[in-house]
């Protein structure tokens, strides 16, 4: 619990996030300046300078207040430091969520999905984690490949396995579950911790439980290992050593298997893992598998939308599509969103907000109009309803290049560039024409006589046009979107 220094009162850590964000409401957070990572907060509900040497960071322009203790002693002063970590795979999930809301009409609670779906495990034993969390990059894909997870805590133990040092064990874990290499345990009893790793030390936790299974270490003792192992604090553990050795023996295990245990964990403090750190990562990135594998298109187009402006990722996630025999559409002025949506036959529109030199606000007014009167029947029918103080000249430039009129069928992208006798390209002429049906209608709805609600405004001729080449629409295409579509 969170220890008020003032009153002596604990706070209970709950699992309830609601609850957590109640109980520190009011406590004073100062950001903590730490070597490693900047993210760490300290809770204090007293005067903070009472304790702690305070400073401004400079980086932040004093706006923020910092403990110059170093972070890996700030504990030692009596302090409790959080790790806050921001992820944006948490926004991936809530709009692929949405997306679903929207394409399918079904609200799925994320928090509730089965752990066990065969269909999120195929996936995982197919290597096609392109675009999940944690579980993407080229290594990880062929060890999921040749492990064949099965269970949760197979992805909880390859999490905590593929980093610098325990790697060198996976190949080993693999053959042990696939029945190749048989399981064996130092001493029988530690089966009991052991088993769902096949017999490897993968996490700190087990550790800390062996400890006290083996040589009978406190809570307090088995936990100060971990820190030892955690912190490479060889000291520590050369200290601890003797302890483990003689409370092994006591309990009838030869020194010569203790030794042996002793060696394997000083060599496992070099990258000692959490299992609750792997447990958290590897539950939200099942549940970006179970998305990817359950609604592809709704979680791919969440995906895309939060690498918009990552033309290297989105064209990673464009392949993946296409793997996946999803289709990523061009920009459409009827059927995009502001983010990548999904279409009614199920495949991703690239969304308006993606092409360079259109607005959140140019997006937006297409998107208000659209949903207040109906698609948009054409390009003369769009420039009629369209506020074009809001969607300008620039704006639509920008949409016609980028392919988001060629649903209309009216006009080819170069019509809207030829240049008339009075110099001005075909996109402004219907530009001054929308803005005159604009304002004549206005006249007409406000007029105080009765009669016909006519509006005599002409449609300006389309003009015709030497066709570009496809080298020259889709060099248009890309230096607007950043990719060929």
């Amino acid at each position: 619990g969170v220890k008020e220094r003032s009153t002596g009162k604990v706070h209970a850590v709950v699992a309830n996030k609601n609850e957590c964000g109640k109980q520190l409401t009011g406590k004073q957070l100062f950001k903590v300046l730490h070597k490693i990572c900047k993210d760490n907060t300290t809770v204090m509900t007293d005067q903070f300078s009472d304790y702690n040497i305070l400073d401004k960071d400079s980086e932040k322009k004093g706006k923020i207040v910092v403990t110059q203790y170093e972070g890996s002693v700030i504990e030692e002063t009596g302090l409790v430091k959080m790790d806050l970590l921001g992820l944006k795979t948490l926004s991936i999930i809530k709009g692929a969520l949405e997306n679903i809301r929207l394409s399918r009409n079904i609200e799925i609670n994320i928090d509730t999905i089965p752990m066990d779906d065969p269909v999120t495990y195929r996936l995982y034993g197919e290597g096609k984690t392109v675009g999940t969390f944690q579980f993407e990059s080229a290594g990880m894909q062929k060890y999921l490949h040749e492990l064949q997870p099965s269970t949760f805590e197979d992805l909880i133990a390859m999490n905590a396995l593929y980093r610098p040092g325990p790697m060198e064990n996976i190949p080993k874990f693999i053959d042990r579950k696939q029945g190749r290499e048989p399981i064996e345990y130092d001493i029988p009893v530690m089966e009991k911790y052991l088993k769902d790793t096949y017999g490897i030390t993968v996490y700190q936790e087990q550790v800390m439980l062996l400890s006290r299974l083996l040589a009978n270490f406190t809570r307090g003792e088995s936990d100060t290992l971990r820190k030892a192992m955690g912190k490479k604090l060889r000291d520590k553990l050369d200290h601890m050593k003797p302890k483990f050795i003689e409370g092994g023996n006591k309990n009838g295990y030869t020194l010569e298997v203790l030794e042996k245990i002793w060696a394997d964990w000083e060599k496992f403090a070099s990258y000692a893992f959490n299992k609750s750190h792997a447990t958290c990562y590897s539950w939200i990135a099942y549940q970006t598998a179970y998305l990817k594998a359950n609604y592809p298109a709704e979680y791919m187009a969440a995906v895309m939308s939060r690498n918009a402006s990552n033309i290297t990722e989105i064209t990673k996630l464009m392949d993946e599509c296409k793997a996946m025999g999803i289709m990523v559409l061009g920009p459409d002025v009827n059927e995009s969103n502001l983010k990548f949506t999904v279409t009614a036959a199920g495949n991703i529109r690239f969304g308006l907000g993606a092409i360079k030199g259109v607005g959140e606000g140019a997006v937006q007014s297409i998107i208000d109009e659209r949903a207040a009167n109906g698609l948009f029947t054409g390009i003369f029918d769009f420039v009629q309803r369209v506020n074009l103080n809001t969607c300008n000249k620039k704006n639509m430039e920008c949409l016609a290049l980028a392919g988001g009129f060629d649903g209309f069928g009216e006009l080819k992208r170069e019509q809207y560039f030829v240049v008339n006798p009075k110099k001005e390209v075909f996109l402004e002429t219907l530009i001054r024409y929308g803005n005159r049906y604009q304002m004549d209608k206005a006249m007409v709805t406000n007029s105080l006589f009765g009669g016909e609600n006519v509006i005599e405004v002409s449609t300006p001729d389309i003009p015709s046009a030497e066709r570009w080449n496809d080298l020259e629409r889709l060099n248009r295409e890309k230096e607007l979107i950043g990719i060929y579509l």
